[in-house]
């Protein structure tokens, strides 16, 4: 992260103390050379995963960041390719990507929770976002994307699974959620951020209530953990024809 790069640790402590919005302005040009985009791996895994049920005409890259998520569904998707994000500066570092012909791609800046589309789109992916949304917030997320969706559409994203309790990956993931929720007590406008907050027992909960039909498919490129259990899955919420 602190490479040439990436952002310094100073950077990196402006942007936290900014808005979401404001911090990943900042981030923007540097975003692609740090551990908080979603690796390579995981986004072709999800590619070949979508090409099994696919191609789909219509797709939509939820919180896309430098867009890409925008990338994987290009591989899939014949006619068009939307990034949404509300974050300017991200977008303008999207925008400039050299991409290879393929469906045409759009970039609209909106957030998340206000989505301004009808139901457009044959398929949602979302990478690396959902940390910045708060538990009771999911069900209006999930009302949105399935007001985009066409009837049979599909939301679908990757899950990694969580670190066990004690291990190290669990007690950095602990204390960053902890320094960031002291950070939101005593400094505004907060910054939303809690990598343990988005529990794939309630999110599927969330998921059906919203009207999806909820699958997991396992990632088989990560192998499995000592119980059996697949390190990474992909989370597919399907609405009804």
């Amino acid at each position: 992260m602190f490479s040439p790069e990436g952002p310094s640790l100073r950077e990196l402590a402006v942007q936290a103390l900014s808005s979401v919005e404001r911090g990943y302005d900042l981030l923007a040009p540097k975003f692609d050379h740090t551990p908080f985009r979603t690796p390579d791996p995981v986004l072709d895994s999800v590619a070949r995963a979508l090409r099994r049920t696919g191609p789909f005409d219509a797709g939509l890259d939820l919180c896309c960041g430098t867009g890409a998520g925008v990338d994987v569904l290009a591989r899939v998707c014949r006619e068009s390719v939307t990034g949404v994000d509300f974050s300017a500066g991200m977008l303008d570092v999207a925008r400039e990507r050299v991409r290879p012909a393929g469906p045409r791609v759009d970039w609209v800046r909106a957030d998340a929770r206000a989505l301004p589309f009808g139901p457009a789109f044959d398929l949602v992916v979302s990478f690396g976002a959902f940390g910045h949304f708060l538990p009771g917030e999911l069900p209006g997320l999930f009302g949105q994307v399935r007001s985009v969706l066409r009837p049979g559409g599909r939301f679908a994203f990757p899950v990694v699974a969580p670190p066990r309790p004690g291990s190290l990956g669990y007690w950095m993931l602990l204390g960053f959620d902890m320094v960031m929720r002291v950070r939101n007590a005593v400094w505004r406008p907060p910054f939303v951020m809690y990598y343990r907050a988005f529990r794939l027992g309630e999110v599927r909960e969330e998921l059906e209530r919203a009207g999806f039909r909820v699958e997991l498919v396992a990632l088989p490129e990560f192998g499995r953990r000592g119980d059996g259990s697949p390190r990474v899955r992909m989370v597919v919420a399907r609405l009804p024809y």
